[in-house]
């Protein structure tokens, strides 16, 4: 399936933003960054898997029950259905990037089971 999304697409969100690096059938490859303090949703896809690999910044990732720190150079695999999250605990912006693979990617993918914007 060919991906919603279009090269140089960006969004402003509470947490910081992200913008569309590549994409194309069954792959959307973004740049995501999260200011200093703030998280992205407490979140679960069920078309998709992510990976995520960090490039600037440090913070905590949630995957399922467990919590754990990342940094430059490491990696988070997402698997379909699994509840994730990303932490900014640093001073400075955490910069990732995010490779979505699946059959449905687009924003409609997204279970928010918990949200500092209140986007439940």
């Amino acid at each position: 399936m060919a991906a919603n999304y279009a090269v140089g697409e960006t969004d402003e969100r509470p947490w910081g933003r992200w913008e569309v690096l590549g994409a194309g059938d069954g792959h959307v490859v973004k740049r995501i960054t999260v200011k200093p303090g703030k998280r992205l949703s407490l979140q679960r896809h069920f078309h998709r898997a992510e990976r995520w690999v960090v490039v600037a910044g440090r913070g905590l990732v949630t995957l399922g029950e467990e919590t754990l720190p990342i940094g430059v150079g490491e990696a988070a695999h997402i698997p379909v259905r699994t509840i994730h999250r990303i932490e900014n605990t640093g001073a400075e912006d955490l910069v990732f990037v995010e490779v979505q693979l699946g059959d449905h990617l687009d924003e409609g993918d997204i279970e928010r089971l918990q949200d500092d914007a209140g986007r439940v």
